[in-house]
């Protein structure tokens, strides 16, 4: 029998993750999952901010952990969910990767233009 082990490719992994936040709810899970940090959020209180039925948010949960940007923990009957920052890495290095054409200052200021708070 052969094996139907599927080998990793980045563009295959950066469509997936590009389509799990190519939806409006879990852009904004995940954008809040982002802003929670390493403690992450239980999934009962994503879907209440997120105003979503928690079934619905399940899905959608299930969605970005697949595609890699979310990962979960079980405790008891709670389920934790916090953005996989490696994964997040992994896109922006991929959807990057050619930005600067071997000229480095074209991209040089790109990260200035974000504000991250402290």
């Amino acid at each position: 029998m052969e094996s139907t082990v599927k080998e990793f490719n980045p563009q295959d992994s950066a469509v997936e993750a590009l389509g799990a936040l190519a939806h409006d709810t879990r852009l904004s899970v995940f954008r809040m999952l982002v802003k929670a940090g390493p403690d992450g959020l239980i999934a009962g209180a994503i879907a209440q901010a997120a105003n979503v039925p928690p079934s619905t948010m399940s899905h959608h949960l299930g969605i970005l952990e697949r595609a890699g940007l979310v990962e979960s923990e079980r405790e008891s009957r709670l389920i934790h969910y916090r953005a996989d920052y490696e994964g997040m890495r992994r896109l922006l290095a991929f959807l990057m990767e050619d930005c600067c054409q071997g000229v480095p200052e074209m991209c040089a200021d790109l990260f200035g233009e974000l504000d991250c708070k402290a």
